[in-house]
């Protein structure tokens, strides 16, 4: 299947088109294919049991339809009752199709995404908004000697629990934890404590920073 990942893999477009004047992009990289795509394996399997399920209601209704008037209630009934079968298979072929667009990057200022399928989306975590910074190696991705590094910058959902911003199934998930977590501290600590190198008179942050 390696020619799979190599097609998948085409040129797209370089976070340059993103990063500001003195912005320097410190790293890049991408997910591994296959671990990156069966992160949506239990969501599949999920939605295929409840399809399957699905199904059977249909069949056992179907024979006690009387009228045609019941034949579309049921039809709109079974539609939404079956949204969490077709999101599963929506989502991993999001994925697959995602995948060749999916690439990360952390600069001197910033953790950036970049996604999409038809077309191309980034994302931009300042170092100044992230709260925790982790790594999370599950039982995929010690298969595959990947893992996913996530920032949590204080979005929650509406039931109140953290949302992530993730580098996902990246190679040196560690190495790449660690060279984000020293880069943001030594940001917040020059924004909080200007060094030497800046003039008397400064609006902001100008210095530039060399790990």
């Amino acid at each position: 299947m390696a020619w799979l990942e190599a097609k998948l893999l085409q040129a797209a477009p370089d976070f340059q088109s993103v990063t500001e004047p003195g912005e320097s992009v410190l790293w890049q990289g991408k997910p591994v294919f296959w671990p990156f795509v069966l992160h949506a394996v239990p969501i599949l399997v999920f939605g295929l049991v409840w399809g399957a399920f699905d199904l059977g209601l249909v069949g056992a209704a179907a024979h006690n339809v009387a009228r045609p008037t019941d034949s579309h209630v049921l039809g709109f009934f079974m539609i939404a009752h079956s949204i969490p079968a077709w999101g599963g298979v929506l989502y991993f072929l999001y994925l697959v199709l995602s995948y060749g667009n999916t690439r990360y990057a952390y600069t001197n200022r910033r953790m950036l995404m970049r996604g999409g399928v038809l077309g191309t989306s980034f994302k931009s975590i300042d170092y100044d908004r992230i709260q925790e910074l982790d790594v999370v190696v599950g039982f995929v991705d010690r298969l595959f000697d990947v893992g996913t590094v996530r920032a949590f910058s204080g979005a929650t959902t509406a039931k109140g629990a953290p949302i992530y911003d993730s580098f996902v199934s990246i190679r040196d998930p560690y190495a790449v934890y660690r060279a984000i977590k020293g880069v943001e501290v030594d940001v917040k600590t020059d924004w909080n404590y200007p060094n030497a190198l800046r003039p008397t008179v400064n609006p902001g942050y100008r210095t530039e920073y060399k790990p």
